[in-house]
């Protein structure tokens, strides 16, 4: 059993990101069906956890300011973590999927600078556990390895699910580290907060370390540098 502290976490943050619709696998504040069956032809897991039930959608709204917004990322990220983890050990756990959406704005910031932070420090996180966040963005065009262009997503989200440790790490060639950490994740139940503070602004100047220096990114005015890209 795993007994994460994000509960007990201070959020000042709380209300900064509400919930819409709670997870379910037919979302109705949001239009995904269409564009989960066609990503089916690239992600060879996609079709059996659909026809199975379980691959599902949690709907926020963003409702505050940059930092406000991503501490509640994270945490919304965390908790979809601790929730699927005792799961995948299960039969057919390989093929659950938790997708936390996005809808809407913070005004000037753009989705791909919003959710940069939230998701580099939860695939640190939860790496170490065979835990893979990914991410899309709304209206932007992916390509995969291969150069096969992928349908844009019509909203922003994170997908939570089973790191495939024979697959992940070579999507996370950018990142040597954490894609070493994910091919060697065992989830002992250990609580992957035990040795690092709680609060967003430390937890992000933790991860700010792990970021590999050759690669760091312009940050806007007032805002720490974003991660480097890396794959979903």
């Amino acid at each position: 059993m795993t007994t994460g502290r994000t509960s007990a976490a201070p959020r000042p943050t709380a209300g900064a990101l509400r919930l819409v619709e709670a997870s379910t696998t037919r979302p109705r504040s949001v239009d995904i069906s269409g564009y989960a069956r066609q990503m089916t032809t690239y992600c060879p897991y996609l079709a059996p956890s659909l026809q199975r039930g379980l691959t599902t959608w949690t709907v926020y709204r963003a409702d505050g300011d940059l930092e406000a917004v991503q501490a509640e990322l994270f945490h919304a990220g965390a908790q979809a973590a601790e929730w699927l983890r005792p799961l995948l050990n299960r039969p057919h756990g390989l093929l659950r999927c938790e997708n936390i959406v996005l809808p809407g704005d913070v005004p000037g910031v753009r989705h791909r600078d919003l959710m940069a932070w939230p998701h580099w420090v939860l695939k640190n996180l939860y790496g170490q556990v065979g835990v893979m966040f990914g991410k899309f963005y709304a209206g932007a065009e992916e390509v995969t390895a291969a150069g096969h262009r992928i349908p844009a997503a019509p909203v922003s989200f994170l997908p939570v699910r089973a790191a495939v440790r024979r697959r992940d790490p070579r999507f996370l060639s950018a990142t040597p580290d954490l894609a070493a950490a994910l091919a060697a994740a065992d989830d002992d139940g250990r609580d992957v907060f035990e040795h690092i503070p709680t609060g967003w602004k430390e937890i992000r100047t933790w991860a700010r370390h792990l970021l590999p220096p050759a690669k760091p990114l312009p940050s806007s005015p007032g805002t720490p540098a974003s991660p480097p890209p890396s794959s979903s």
